[in-house]
């Protein structure tokens, strides 16, 4: 293996730092056999020392003969003279307490003197790793021509966590503690350390690792120049090993180098292990420069990063890789240096004395500067392995990840409640960003959602969604900024979100804009399954070409040839999951939809089997206020055939009309351009259409509701109002009673509500529990939702407009949909037979706590509400 440290060497600012005191014989306690992470004392404190001693043979070779030991974990050879060299191997073998199993022969490499003080202790070997170990052997061949080896050849064995204290004491070594040539050295440059380009990393402090800072008694180095410039990267330890074990390890070596050794601390500024944890090493502050003892000439201004393992045969693992990136990117990115790029160095010691070489050959004379990468190897500051044949290779990625951005990143969609629109999104409110990017989570270190370039909010690295609020109304653009664990940014090409304004109402004389039975608009054809069929609404009827925001549009599905639903959508956005239309086989149903228009376009979705389809426009929302605002009543019924309530009493015959006051009466201004109804049919004694329209004027071909002889069906209306503010109705064929319900007007009242699209968007389902307990609504009872506040709708919306369906009624009957409270109105907005599922939008006021309420007459029965906008008072 190769050498895992390589010293440290700046000599104007050096001498013996030694001095370490630790435990005596008498705090010895039984120690574990193994070695499982940082117990509840510091490592000096709990940790033990034994020493063998070797016996000569001559020649130039030492022994220590196969035996039992006390448990260790950690082992090095030393000898007296701390300058005296070792020319040939020195290699030795463990038995494991585990499995008593013995080791191949693994070689220690010396180290050489000088590593943390003008001489050390003892002349000693890399520290090595042996896992837990109840026996040892070691063999030596000096090699030299002479045959002489150093004297008091020692084994030192340390068990981590022993309680401790096969220690010397200060005195013992041979030495005394020594005084720093420079006082400023043992002062922090900056308190806190400089802010870093790179964030932070994780690491495992040496109070978690189990430190007893009142035996490591020297005060921490800083570097001369307060600097870092660089980075070198080690191994360390050996052996295989878990890494449930890393705490022992580090504190091992931290034994090993005081106590052995004579060092003031441990040697690296940081351990890594192959799991990828990073643990402090020398004592000093994460943050600040402190001068480690890792690389011999090299110290001053660079730190030391060990990743414990051996690298000479195996690579080292991703996470070990990833780790020591961050940590180094953290530690250059606070002296502004770039992982990739390059470092002038100014090598260590005397040079009347000594000149430095590394594995290569390359030769540094002392006080000089030299140029090396900001990231190195070991063995490129001096002549050893370290740090492994195969970890050496590994340093372009370690240097790749250091310097790394963010790669590929962007905004892939905009979802809860964004719709696409164009080549941005149009939302009423908040959304979800979502994004991505080819770099792995482990170089992320946090991402920041920009609304109009300022933090809207923030992720770790590891999300890829966040949600927003982006604002009032307008155009927004949305960013997603990465930052890499290198510090470097990078921020996604933006996204436009559009917020529509408030939209005012302009209604139009009701014109059939679809037919696929003949071919209006769209291709002759029924809707097959799966089917669209695209619509061209603006510049059409008298919808203008630009500024319309919404239409609003009586869509008629008839001849079905199975059971299904249909979803009106704007074209160029993903399909909602909503309907807007449910039928059954055979049956015609009428349902008013108010869609979103952002291409000139809409688009039909038919689910299930074949059917045709009709669209007949009625007005449209425009994106100014040159249209009328929206004030809502409470639900009233405002005419009934059946009892002569507006309009003579007796059912409207085959082509007949009956003509309905709505403005200057019920609570409508006689400005109001347009009324908004539910208006029902019932008791007809044919199947025949009804078509609401403006009084005075002629009598559009489009139909309002659709209905088979005997059948009671409703269906929302807006309509113009005519001559005298009055509407009209007129009945195709046979007898029909009416009934009207009106919820609220358009007028060109400032103070009144503009319309907000969202959706469609479900928010209530009674199936699953959905906004409501979950469990069909029984007779005479009710369910409330909470809608403002909810599903985008703000706390101060007015109205609300709702596609309630209902399905699996248990018996004929009706609901009423009304503002919370305890009254419930005396109108229907559904009504419907067994068996059948029926639909019909609903604009209602919401009550003061923002909530709506759904009452059930007779039997039980499902409910769904997909919300498809709101009103809101325009500001």
């Amino acid at each position: 293996m190769g050498a895992a440290l390589a010293g440290i060497t700046v000599l104007a600012f050096q001498a013996a730092a030694n001095g370490a005191v630790f435990g005596t014989e008498d705090d010895k306690a039984s120690a574990p056999s193994l070695y499982t992470g940082a117990g509840g004392r510091g490592a000096a404190e709990k940790s033990e020392l034994h020493k063998l001693a070797l016996t000569g043979k001559g020649n130039g070779e030492a022994v220590l003969s196969r035996r039992d030991t006390e448990p260790f974990g950690l082992l090095g050879v030393s000898w007296t003279d701390p300058k005296a060299k070792i020319k040939g191997t020195i290699e030795a073998r463990t038995r494991s307490i585990e499995t008593g199993e013995w080791s191949d022969w693994i070689e220690l490499e010396p180290q050489p003197s000088g590593m943390d003080g003008e001489e050390d202790a003892r002349g000693s070997t890399e520290p090595l790793w042996t896992g837990p170990s109840d026996g040892a052997e070691v063999r030596i061949s000096d090699g030299a021509a002479a045959g002489t080896l150093p004297a008091g050849l020692t084994l030192n064995m340390i068990d981590p966590h022993g309680a401790g204290a096969a220690a010397e004491q200060n005195g013992d070594l041979g030495i005394e503690p020594a005084a720093f040539a420079a006082d400023d050295v043992n002062t922090p440059p900056t308190v806190p350390g400089p802010p870093s380009t790179a964030p932070q990393p994780k690491v495992v402090t040496r109070a978690q690792w189990g430190v007893d800072e009142s035996k490591v008694v020297e005060p921490p180095l800083y570097l001369p120049g307060g600097k870092i410039k660089a980075a070198f990267v080690h191994h360390t330890a050996g052996e295989p090993y878990e890494c449930s074990q890393s705490a022992s390890i580090v504190q091992g070596i931290l034994d090993y180098h005081m106590r052995v050794k004579g060092w003031r601390d441990i040697g690296y500024n940081f351990f890594v292990d192959k799991c990828g944890t990073i643990f402090e090493g020398r004592k000093g502050g994460i943050d600040q420069p402190v001068m480690g003892a890792h690389s011999y000439g090299w110290n001053a201004e660079s730190t030391g990063i060990s990743i414990i393992g051996n690298y000479m045969t195996e690579a080292a693992s991703e996470a070990a890789l990833a780790s020591v990136s961050k940590i180094i990117a953290y530690k250059l990115g606070q002296y502004g240096v770039d992982p990739g790029g390059k470092a002038i160095l100014t090598a260590g010691g005397d040079p009347a004395k000594e000149t430095l070489s590394n594995y290569y050959g390359a030769k540094f004379t002392p006080q000089q500067q030299y140029t090396f990468n900001a990231i190195n190897g070991h063995r490129d500051g001096f002549n050893t392995e370290c740090p492994g044949d195969k970890l050496y290779p590994q340093l372009s990625k370690i240097r790749s990840y250091a310097t790394g951005t963010v790669a590929n990143l962007a905004i892939s969609s905009l979802t809860g409640g964004a719709t696409p629109a164009g080549a941005g999104y149009e939302t009423p409110g908040p959304v979800t960003v979502n994004w991505g990017t080819t770099t792995s989570n482990t170089f992320i270190h946090k991402f920041e959602v920009l609304v109009d370039d300022q933090v809207a909010t923030w992720s770790w690295g590891h999300m890829r969604t966040a949600s927003v609020n982006v604002g009032g109304y307008g155009d927004h653009t949305v960013k997603v900024r990465a930052t890499h664990t290198s510090g470097k940014v990078t921020t996604s090409p933006a996204v436009t979100v559009t917020v529509p304004g408030p939209k005012t109402f302009k209604p139009v004389a009701p014109a059939r804009l679809m037919d696929t039975r003949t071919g209006l608009g769209v291709t002759k054809a029924k809707v097959g399954p799966g089917g669209e069929v695209v619509l061209q609404v603006t510049g059409k009827a008298g919808i203008p070409t630009t500024g319309v925001g919404a239409v609003v549009l009586n869509v008629t599905a008839t001849a079905p040839t199975s059971g299904g639903y249909v979803t009106v959508y704007p074209n160029g956005t993903n399909r909602p999951t909503a309907s807007s239309l449910n039928f059954t086989a055979g049956k015609t149903i009428p349902n008013l939809v108010t869609v979103p228009v952002i291409d000139g376009k809409v688009r039909f979705y038919n689910a299930f089997g074949s059917v045709d389809l009709l669209a007949d426009v009625t007005g449209y929302y425009a994106k100014d206020t040159s249209g009328s605002t929206h004030t809502s009543v409470e639900p009233q019924r405002i005419m009934d055939t059946r009892y002569g309530t507006g309009v003579t009493r007796g059912k409207v015959g085959p082509a007949g009309t009956v003509e309905l006051q709505v403005a200057g009466a019920n609570g409508i201004p006689a400005d109001a351009t347009a009324v908004i109804m539910n208006v029902t049919a019932t008791a007809p004694t044919s199947g025949s259409w009804v078509a609401a329209y403006p009084s005075g004027g002629t009598r559009p071909g489009v139909s309002n509701l659709n209905f088979a002889a005997g059948q009671t069906i409703p269906n929302l209306v807006i309509v113009p109002i005519g001559e005298g503010g009055k509407v009209s109705f007129y009945n195709a064929f046979g007898s029909v009673d009416l009934l009207a319900d009106v919820t609220g007007f358009f007028s060109a009242d400032p103070g009144g509500a503009a319309h907000i699209n969202i959706g469609p968007k479900r928010l209530m389902d009674t199936r699953s529990g959905l906004g409501v307990p979950q469990g069909s609504v029984a007779a005479d009872s009710f369910v409330t939702l909470n809608v403002a506040g909810t599903g985008g709708v703000p706390a101060g919306a007015t109205a609300v407009v709702l596609n309630v369906t209902v399905t699996n009624p248990t018996s004929g009957g009706y609901v009423s949909v009304y503002p919370a409270g305890p009254t419930v109105p005396a109108v229907s907005n559904l009504n419907f037979t067994k068996g059948l599922t029926i639909p019909n939008l609903v604009v209602v006021p919401v009550s003061a706590d923002g909530k709506v309420s759904f009452y059930n007459k007779f039997g039980s029965v499902d409910l769904l509400a997909d919300i498809t906008g709101y009103f809101v008072k325009r500001q």
